[in-house]
């Protein structure tokens, strides 16, 4: 008898809230972890995937979507991803997708709630300097790799060990060799192994349910190398910003510092931004300038994205 196929779809919704990156996470009724918004593809009801994704993601989050790109086909055997009832003795298939908001607004669903990705990945963030994770992640992976070269050449390379310069890219395989090296909660929960524990539990931030995690993992991957590429970080944004907030946002999605005049320069070049006339007072400091972004050249000529002028100790 052939094993029936249930397709579902999972969202990774992304917002800028106080300067940090956060993620919409849902938390479904009987579980102790959160999850991304999901829901089953009803192929009589739902026209489209991103359609029904809209519906079910706003059904649970009460949260309307703004951008959005199909992400990835999540299809492992083995994946225990909490859809339809009936649905467990199914081969589930999950179709992932990334969502940018200009703002975190309240759900007003006492299941939903923003967080911040480094919760999720404290590993990941180097905005202020190597993250005390690693201090933890390091001798973890070393003891894993043992003798085996090619472990611990992969470990420092993803990692920055020994020098090796960090690509903030490259979310996914970090996560994915967490998992491997038995790292993370995922790994122990589906081996049926004793939990991590400790400093090491923490440093691998915190579980989700199902291969949530390997979902965003993959989301973060795609939005860092996009930021260079396509000037998605203006999806992000309100109609008028600060240049000071722009900076923030991007540092808080790429997790790395930027230096702010080579920024600047790298902005004023691309002419993605133009300055309103009017300043912004509640800066903290000296009042500055707003801008917006010139949405119209996308009609017009090829964009790119936007440099990463890192700031170097």
């Amino acid at each position: 008898m052939a094993t029936p196929v249930v397709i579902g779809l999972s969202a990774v919704v992304v917002a800028i809230r106080d300067g940090e990156a956060v993620v919409l996470s849902v938390r479904p009724p009987g579980q102790a972890l959160a999850g991304l918004p999901f829901g089953p593809f009803d192929p009589e009801g739902h026209r489209t995937f991103e359609l029904a994704m809209r519906a079910f993601v706003t059904e649970q989050t009460r949260f309307n979507l703004g951008y959005v790109e199909q992400l990835y086909t999540f299809g492992d055997k083995g994946r225990d991803a909490p859809l339809a009832a009936g649905s467990e003795h199914g081969r589930v298939i999950s179709v992932g997708y990334l969502a940018l908001a200009p703002a975190a607004l309240d759900t007003h669903s006492t299941d939903s709630q923003w967080q911040p990705w480094s919760r999720f990945f404290p590993y990941e963030d180097w905005r202020q300097g190597r993250p005390a994770a690693l201090f933890a992640i390091e001798p973890a992976l070393r003891r894993w790799a043992g003798e085996d070269a090619g472990r611990l050449a992969r470990a420092r390379l993803l990692f920055a060990f020994d020098g090796a310069p960090w690509n903030e890219e490259r979310v996914l395989e970090r996560y994915e060799l967490l998992y491997e090296a038995g790292v993370v909660q995922e790994a122990a929960r589906d081996r049926g192994e004793s939990p991590v524990e400790g400093e090491l539990a923490r440093a691998g931030g915190d579980p989700m349910i199902s291969d949530h995690r390997r979902i965003l993992a993959t989301a973060l991957s795609r939005l860092r190398g996009k930021l260079k590429y396509r000037p998605v970080v203006f999806e992000l944004m309100p109609e008028a910003f600060t240049l000071s907030a722009l900076q923030r946002a991007v540092e808080a999605i790429a997790g790395v510092p930027l230096h702010k005049q080579n920024f600047r320069r790298a902005l004023e070049r691309a002419e993605l931004v133009e300055g309103l006339g009017t300043l912004e007072p509640d800066t903290g400091g000296r009042p500055a300038e707003l801008h917006r972004f010139r949405r119209e050249i996308l009609a017009a000529r090829p964009v790119s994205g936007l440099a990463l002028p890192l700031l170097r100790d």
